[in-house]
């Protein structure tokens, strides 16, 4: 099973659990999998991360190659892509400026990616309830009939273990 990175996994790898600083291990783990191609990303998630100027930015600038090697200019993604986007860009109860910040950005992108590849997305959004107003990768994921997961349920479904 290929999981597919949000930009969210890395951000908050970073920021919260898994820090470079005290926790490589999780930082080796992603290299290791993508290796094995259990995991990777899309051009447009490393296009999100590598502007950011910090420890993150850096480390995908070097991890392009290895993990970030989906690209957006499939054909068949392109095409899913006009359909996700068409779907949110319709849909009756997402505010307009929701609609703009979630097409503007790489999630409309993961999504049609996993559309076309049988992926599951990892994300560290939820589902939102039904009459919610945001839009979310979790709840357009589900219309396409995409699976996602949390970050801890992809280490656990990889058998990882960072042990000291």
């Amino acid at each position: 099973m290929l999981y597919l990175l949000d930009a969210n996994i890395f951000i908050q790898a970073q920021n919260l659990h898994y820090s470079m600083d005290f926790c490589p291990a999780f930082w080796d783990f992603l290299k290791q999998e993508a290796a094995k191609t259990m995991l990777a990303s899309t051009d447009m998630v490393y296009d999100e991360l590598k502007s950011y100027g910090d420890e993150v930015s850096f480390w995908v600038e070097e991890q392009h190659e290895e993990i970030f090697t989906i690209s957006s200019e499939d054909q068949e993604i392109q095409t899913k892509f006009v359909e996700v986007a068409d779907y949110v860009s319709k849909h009756p109860l997402y505010k307009p400026s929701e609609k703009d910040r979630f097409l503007d950005g790489a999630d409309p992108w993961l999504i049609a990616t996993a559309s076309v590849m049988g992926t599951t997305i990892v994300t560290h959004e939820a589902l939102a309830p039904p009459n919610t107003t945001k839009v979310k990768i979790p709840n357009i994921a589900k219309e396409f009939g995409v699976n996602y997961c949390n970050p801890y349920e992809m280490i656990r479904g990889l058998g990882a273990k960072f042990v000291i």
